[in-house]
């Protein structure tokens, strides 16, 4: 599982949480030394008529299709014969408007400390309390601030409090405040720099790559209604249609990994051949559902191509 691939040290946010281009050459190289690399048709041909998939097969997918997945990635891919699945948030990249998971990836990879943005957020919590019917701060920190393996409390507070701590109005509200206040550039050229364009994704598909369903808004898909979840797929689909993907073969990869029942039964009314999940395992096909394939991420597996194996090699 791949988001931001870049070339830091050249880039507008050197700070950003991301995979230097360097290093993912070294772990593509380490893959493919240890690894069979596949397609989603192959697995997906696993799933549905039980074929074998080679031993230590492996999948590469990239999500949210920002324009270092077509600018330094793709090339790589292409000239290691290597296909990867991509997920477009169909907003990010019909509208070029910036997501709120965005904004708040740049946020924090400003010059602001944790400390100053929660102090912020502390600051419009209170002007909003009122007319939201808020929550006290210390309420909001103590249910929300939950460290992670790849985050400190204080930033994972950060990020699920305006990403589903909040009504969503409200969220927008105090994300933009803070990139207004953090950031020195505006959203919008942020935005129109940062993802890929739909004729890209063409380029890509014509050159094997897979492109695969994300949402519409990529919205938390588990928070929302099924109704809302329905328009969100279905969205989807209709960008998978006018890019050229086959239809008949659709994946989905879940904003967030965020999925619950009605996710299962939409995808299932609508065909898909499978989904992918952000919990950490590797796929076992006789014990994980087609809806719920874990993946590891990117800094769950060794970087440098000449490393030794590590223990999820044995795993695979």
């Amino acid at each position: 599982m791949y988001h931001y691939v870049r070339d830091l040290k050249n880039t507008r946010f050197p700070k950003l949480k991301a995979l230097d281009i360097s290093l993912f050459k070294e772990q593509i190289k380490y893959l493919k030394e240890n690894y069979t690399i596949i397609t989603m048709e192959q697995l997906i041909e696993a799933v549905d008529d039980k074929t074998d998939l080679p031993n230590k097969s492996v999948l590469l997918t990239f999500d949210d299709a920002y324009i270092d997945h077509y600018t330094q990635v793709f090339p790589i891919l292409v000239q290691n014969n290597i296909q990867g699945s991509f997920y477009p948030p169909v907003k990010a990249v019909s509208e070029h408007v910036m997501l709120d998971v965005n904004k708040v990836h740049h946020i924090l990879a400003s010059n602001a400390s944790s400390e100053q943005i929660i102090s912020e957020i502390y600051k419009w919590l209170d002007h909003f309390r009122n007319d939201y019917q808020l929550e006290s701060n210390k309420f909001y920190y103590s249910h929300l601030a939950k460290e992670n393996r790849f985050d400190t409390a204080d930033r994972i507070f950060i990020k699920r409090l305006l990403q589903t701590g909040l009504d969503e109005s409200l969220r927008q509200i105090i994300t933009s405040k803070l990139f207004e206040m953090f950031m020195d550039i505006s959203e919008q050229t942020l935005a129109s720099e940062l993802y890929m364009n739909i004729d890209q994704l063409k380029v890509m598909k014509r050159f094997g790559m897979h492109i695969g369903a994300h949402g519409y808004n990529h919205y938390w898909l588990g928070t929302l209604s099924k109704e809302k979840q329905e328009f969100e797929i279905h969205k989807s689909l209709e960008f998978l249609k006018l890019i050229g993907s086959e239809l008949e073969k659709w994946t989905m990869c879940y904003p967030y990994g965020s999925y619950n029942k009605d996710t299962l039964d939409v995808l299932y009314d609508k065909g898909c051949k499978l989904a992918l999940t952000t919990n950490v395992d590797v796929v076992n096909l006789n014990i994980h559902k087609k809806y719920e394939f874990p993946r590891l991420d990117t800094r769950d597996i060794p970087i440098h191509g000449d490393i030794s194996t590590d223990h999820w090699f044995n795993e695979a």
